[in-house]
């Protein structure tokens, strides 16, 4: 359960004083936070300190597992890339689109504008790049299987 996690590091909390608060062991939030099932009454106990819905701690949150296989096998600058999580705290796909439409669409309208101005031009070319710089990151990422989330219904991940 990685998001319980995430929740008790957001409230700045350690293992032992959660634990502490929500009168459950040590090894118990351990355990919840490697992704052991947890009985009902614990997460209800977890979820009353972090002052969140039950629902919340039984999220699914997706993560790069730097011990995977897969991350092991991709090149060293696209780990680079990763690792520095496209300067965002968790890289997402749906980031990482957005920035490749947005990028095609000012890239596209710089070259327009190149027609009055070689200035317009050089950005629309430099945003063109960042475009295709983010496709092969896209891609990348679906054909690793390293992103923070799933991709979007209908997409299919490369093999």
């Amino acid at each position: 359960m990685m998001i319980l996690k995430q929740l008790r590091i957001s409230r700045q909390l350690s293992q032992e004083q959660l634990a502490h608060m929500s009168g459950l062991s040590v090894r118990t939030i351990q355990r919840m936070e490697s992704g052991h099932k947890a009985s009902v009454e614990s997460l209800k106990c977890v979820a009353a300190v972090l002052e969140v819905a039950l629902s919340t701690l039984n999220e699914e949150t997706f993560v790069i597992d730097k011990h995977a296989d897969n991350w092991h096998a991709l090149p060293l600058w696209l780990r680079c890339w990763f690792g520095f999580s496209f300067l965002h705290v968790h890289p997402t796909r749906r980031v990482a689109k957005r920035i490749e439409l947005v990028s095609h669409a000012t890239g596209f309208l710089f070259c327009l504008l190149g027609l009055v101005s070689e200035a317009a031009l050089a950005g629309g070319l430099i945003m063109l790049s960042t475009a295709y710089l983010f496709y092969l990151l896209s891609w990348q990422g679906d054909r690793y299987g390293i992103w923070f989330d799933a991709p979007a219904d209908g997409e299919v991940h490369g093999a």
